[in-house]
């Protein structure tokens, strides 16, 4: 009954926000026919707990903090539903927005109310001066009923803070007034500003032309100025007379090209020039020189000095001297010996190198690398660095060539021939290895290995004739007769096939096949 009379009662009077509350309601489909209002669910922000229900107005100052409310859901029976309109999975989808968004903002721009007791805060921005209306409307209701969303308009006015200007503070730092500063070491002159409104800032003095006899070569009286006008429209200025004392002593300096050494360590590996500049502001008929001459250096030399002196009638320079040193020359550099052609196995020891440099010195001992035993052609590679970085490089071609296998030698039958041998017998393999014409009698440089594979078809076969006896299965020299012989006991079994294969330390092999019966 206390909603009713509440809305009865605003219905003829100015509504929240500048807007009449029956229209509001009529906007929302809240009027009956004849002219009756039905009850509905309100929703209402919080300014009615402080604020009168007539003037629900929120303060704001441009610049100023966040305003805040907060919207929440108020039942009210009689419109054909007793109790919150929200039951269940029902949902009401608002939007929320200002009139003027130069004047205020409103975040969230849209909430969902899923329950009675659902709140949405919401945060208002003072932007510009002036007054907005916040006001909230229907994006969707899945309820069959209504709600009354007048309550939950309001008006926000925005002003300006009273504006305030201090007149600010004006100094000039690095320069003093009536000071004297030798040429070329004046300060720099700084206009300092102290101001409350518009904050601290500092920028250059502007600076007057150098007067007096001497004026054209800087040395005379000077004036730094400084003006600010701050935001309220303040102007304060200041300025400072200084002297500028004659500072005649030359300035010598030199160029370099390179500019920096092309070599390590300091040494310049490519010629280099050498330009030297004197300067004197003051007095430049007077200036006397010794040993300024421009040079080159194209040929090695080691650190050698070279110097330049300067005076004129306002005193002498500190004579300036550079050193240069150039070595654009490699070391020499030679391998002590050559490795030509070998064998595997009796490849020599990897050879050494020799190395010089005259002028830097070298920066290490030489180094040989890529030697290698392995079969195969190899290239040897001799370097040699000096300090100043120049690098020598030599290069050695050498061979080391593979050993030959003979064999095997009978019973055991080559170039793809099936061997058929009673499975569980001992065959023996025999054969010979020869590094050029010498022949390797170590039986520890043999390797055998055996592995099954498939039989191939319509292969030529031949039967083993000669067997061991069962024994020892090491390999062997037999120097009676000058071969290898290795005793291969067969797995058991039949029908199947496997290679025997013997891989010498070289890498080279020789391999046969065999079938049991």
């Amino acid at each position: 009954m206390d909603n009713l009379l509440g809305i009865g009662a605003a219905a003829g009077r100015q509504g929240r926000g500048g807007f009449r509350v029956a229209a509001a309601l009529a906007a929302a489909g809240l009027v009956l026919a004849g002219g009756g209002i039905a009850f509905a669910d309100d929703i209402h922000n919080n300014l009615d707990s402080s604020i009168d229900v007539d003037a629900e107005i929120m303060a704001l100052n441009v610049g100023g903090v966040q305003g805040a409310a907060t919207l929440a859901l108020s039942t009210t029976d009689g419109d054909g539903k007793n109790g919150c309109n929200l039951t269940g999975s029902t949902t009401l989808t608002l939007k929320i927005e200002s009139s003027n968004s130069s004047v205020a903002t409103v975040s969230p721009a849209t909430t969902t109310f899923t329950s009675c007791g659902f709140t949405q805060p919401l945060a208002v921005t003072p932007v510009g001066a002036g007054s907005a209306n916040v006001t909230v409307s229907i994006v969707s209701n899945t309820t069959p009923y209504s709600f009354n969303l007048a309550p939950a308009a309001f008006r926000v006015n925005v002003v300006a803070p009273a504006p305030a200007n201090t007149a600010p503070v004006l100094s000039i730092s690095g320069v003093a007034n009536g000071a004297s500063y030798a040429k070329g070491s004046v300060p720099a002159a700084t206009c300092q500003v102290t101001d409350t409104e518009d904050g601290n800032s500092s920028f250059p003095a502007t600076l007057g032309v150098v007067s007096g006899p001497d004026g054209a070569f800087g040395v005379g009286t000077q004036e730094a100025a400084c003006s600010y006008t701050d935001g309220g429209g303040i102007t304060v200025a200041s300025k400072v007379t200084y002297g500028i004392t004659d500072a005649t002593a030359p300035v010598i300096s030199y160029t370099l090209n390179p500019a920096t050494p092309d070599g390590a360590n300091g040494w310049y590996k490519s010629a280099v020039a050498l330009d030297w500049t004197v300067t004197e502001g003051d007095s430049p008929s007077t200036l006397i020189l010794a040993g300024c001459g421009d040079r080159t250096v194209p040929d090695d030399q080691v650190s050698t000095e070279y110097t330049c002196a300067a005076s004129s009638s306002g005193g002498a320079a500190d004579p300036v001297a550079v050193s240069l040193k150039k070595d654009g020359t490699a070391p020499d550099l030679g391998f002590t010996s050559n490795l030509g052609v070998s064998y595997y196995g009796s490849t020599p020891a990897v050879p050494g190198c020799t190395a010089r440099d005259d002028t830097s010195g070298l920066a290490g001992p030489c180094a040989v690398s890529g030697y290698s035993t392995a079969v195969g052609e190899h290239t040897l590679t001799a370097t040699a660095t000096d300090l100043a970085g120049n690098t020598a490089t030599i290069r050695q071609n050498y061979e080391v060539k593979a050993w030959t296998v003979l064999g095997f030698y009978q019973p055991i039958d080559m170039n793809g021939i099936l061997n058929t041998v009673k499975g569980g017998s001992t065959v023996p393999a025999k054969f010979e290895v020869f590094a050029g014409s010498t022949e390797i009698t170590d039986p520890a440089l043999m390797k055998f290995t055996m592995g099954p594979v498939v039989c191939a078809e319509n292969a030529s076969t031949d039967a083993i004739e000669t067997t061991a006896a069962a024994g020892s299965t090491a390999v062997r020299f037999d120097a009676t007769a000058g071969q290898f012989v290795y005793n291969w006991k067969t797995p058991t079994g039949a029908g199947n096939c496997y290679q025997l294969t013997m891989k010498a330390a070289d890498g080279s092999s020789t391999s046969a096949i065999f079938k049991l019966k």
